[in-house]
C-alpha cells in the first residue's frame, strides 16, 4: 500500500497515463489497458506489435475478438472478467498467444485491477513478458503448443487423447503427466475448459438454440453440455444468456 505523501503525489498528476510511455522503452514487455468491456484503451509499443498495429488508434476501441482465433480470446477475456469481478490481480499466468506473424508463443501475464475514485472496478492494466529465464525450460511449454493450437482448431469435434499425444511427440501418459506439470489440469480437462469458453461466447453473441451451441462447441447432447456449464458457471446456459444481456445493456457497468 502507497504511504499516504506518495499517494497525494498521484493524484496531484497531471496527466497519469503518461506511465503508459514509459513502457515503450522497456524491452519485451507488453503493456495494455482495458475498459470493462475488455475493449483496449491504451497499449505500449511491443502490445501494438504483437497485434500487428503500427498506431493506438488501430487497437482502441476493439477486443481480443479482433486480433485473436476466437477460442484464445475467449480464453483471455474469461480471465479478464475474473479479475474485474473479484477486484485482485492474477499474477504470472502463463498464456499461449498468437502474434500478429502468426507463430504461438508462451507468454507470462498479469493482470490487475483499475478502480474509480468511489473504489468501482472499472477496468484493468496488464503486462506480458515472454516466458524464458524462469521455471520450468521454456521446452516443457513448447513441447505442448501444438497439443494446445490441435485443440483450438477441433474443440468442436471429437478429440482423442492419442491425437494430442501425437500432436506433442509424446505417450499418452507422458502427455498427461506434462499437462498436470505444466497446467495443473488434464488434456480432457483443458479440451472441457476451451468448450466452455466458446460456448459462453456465443451465449453472450447470438441468439442461436442451446442444443446447437452445445453441439458446434464438442458437447455429445444439451444435458451433458448443461451440466458441464452448470458446474462450472453456477448458472443454466439461459440463465446465463439473460444475465449477461442485462449486464452488458446495464450502463453502469
Amino acid at each position: 500500500m502507497a504511504a499516504p505523501h506518495s499517494a497525494d503525489f498521484f493524484r496531484r498528476l497531471a496527466d497519469p497515463a503518461a506511465f503508459v510511455d514509459l513502457f515503450d522503452v522497456l524491452p519485451e514487455v507488453y503493456l495494455f489497458v482495458k475498459d470493462r468491456r475488455h475493449r483496449y484503451l491504451r497499449a505500449n509499443r511491443a502490445e501494438l506489435a504483437l497485434h500487428g498495429c503500427r498506431h493506438e488508434r488501430e487497437m482502441a476501441g476493439k477486443t481480443d475478438f479482433d486480433f485473436h482465433p476466437p477460442a484464445l480470446a475467449a480464453q483471455y477475456v474469461d480471465e479478464d472478467r475474473r479479475v474485474l469481478a473479484s477486484g485482485r490481480p492474477l499474477i504470472d499466468q502463463v498464456w499461449l498467444v498468437r502474434g500478429a506473424d502468426g507463430l504461438p508463443r508462451w507468454y507470462f501475464s498479469s493482470k490487475f485491477p483499475l478502480r474509480g475514485p468511489r473504489g468501482a472496478v472499472i477496468g484493468l492494466a496488464g503486462v506480458m513478458r515472454p516466458y524464458a529465464g524462469t521455471g520450468p525450460a521454456v521446452g516443457d511449454y513448447a513441447r505442448l503448443t501444438r497439443a494446445c493450437a490441435y485443440v483450438l482448431a477441433h474443440y468442436g469435434q471429437r478429440i482423442a487423447l492419442a491425437d494430442l499425444a501425437a500432436q506433442a511427440h509424446l505417450s499418452a501418459s507422458q502427455l498427461q503427466r506434462e499437462f498436470r506439470r505444466l497446467f495443473g489440469m488434464t488434456p480432457g480437462d483443458y479440451i472441457l475448459k476451451i468448450r466452455l469458453h466458446m460456448a459462453r461466447r456465443e451465449l453472450e453473441q447470438s441468439d442461436r438454440p442451446v442444443g446447437r451451441i452445445a453441439l458446434d462447441c464438442g458437447f455429445y447432447d444439451q444435458s451433458h453440455f448443461t451440466r458441464s456449464f452448470r458446474s462450472d458457471t453456477g448458472q443454466r446456459p439461459l440463465d446465463y444468456r439473460r444475465q449477461f444481456r442485462r449486464r452488458s445493456t446495464d450502463p453502469a457497468t
